[in-house]
């Protein structure tokens, strides 16, 4: 899975400078939260003057320093726990960024499965792709489908799938007791998948946003075999 998962790094000021460095972009956000709130981007400035900016939800800000930036998101930071990880320039769909949700469950043979996967296109103005965030869901194959011909979306598709066993399988491994998850997975200009957080209570009710229910039936039926409780999604 190592190829899959961007670097992840507690919050830190040496973090931070030395993943700038490393990236030019990043993503600072809390360890533990739902919606996408308080998840910020970061990147070196391309002005003239260098300095760096940031994004909290549609909030667009600068720092002319180093010092001035890490000044700036210790605030946020500071409040609760928060990790730096790589960040990954997402392909997108008329201008706006799109990542996947891959929901994974035990199937009726207890055996991981990878049921569904939904592309998740993010508002205009914000940098998260949540519903609750004004996010819109739609059908993986239509995103993709101005960057990549049939072929290679039913190649991605079934990449995709694999990954979403792999991870069910390596995470019951440390928790057992696992049935369900929902993996959000970036795809970058290269198309290569990143596992950017791995959600331990989905909720499948977005893939009952697509028009085609087939996904979303076999999510509950599989959820119905195992006791699933239904919780709000993160």
């Amino acid at each position: 899975m190592r190829e899959y998962i961007p670097l992840t790094k507690r919050f830190s000021r040496e973090t931070l400078s030395r993943m700038l460095q490393d990236y030019e972009m990043v993503y600072v956000k809390p360890i533990s939260g739902t919606y996408g709130n308080g998840v910020i981007r970061v990147e070196r400035s391309d002005e003239p003057g260098g300095g760096y900016r940031y994004q909290i939800d549609t909030t667009m800000r600068s720092a002319a320093s180093f010092d001035a930036l890490y000044e700036a998101l210790k605030q946020y930071a500071s409040r609760r726990g928060y990790i730096v990880q790589k960040g990954i320039y997402l392909l997108k769909h008329r201008g706006r960024r799109f990542d996947l949700r891959v929901m994974v469950q035990k199937n009726l043979s207890n055996r991981w499965e990878t049921t569904g996967i939904i592309g998740k296109l993010s508002h205009p103005r914000k940098i998260v792709t949540n519903y609750h965030s004004g996010g819109t869901m739609m059908s993986f194959e239509q995103l993709m489908s101005t960057h990549l011909a049939a072929s290679g979306i039913e190649a991605l598709k079934s990449k995709l799938h694999r990954l979403g066993v792999i991870i069910g399988r390596q995470l019951s491994t440390a928790y057992p007791g696992l049935k369900e998850l929902g993996v959000d997975v970036a795809i970058d200009t290269k198309f290569h998948p990143w596992v950017l957080e791995v959600n331990t209570k989905p909720h499948p009710y977005i893939f009952n946003k697509l028009a085609d229910k087939s996904m979303h039936r076999k999510i509950i039926r599989y959820a119905a075999a195992y006791g699933g409780i239904k919780r709000k999604s993160s």
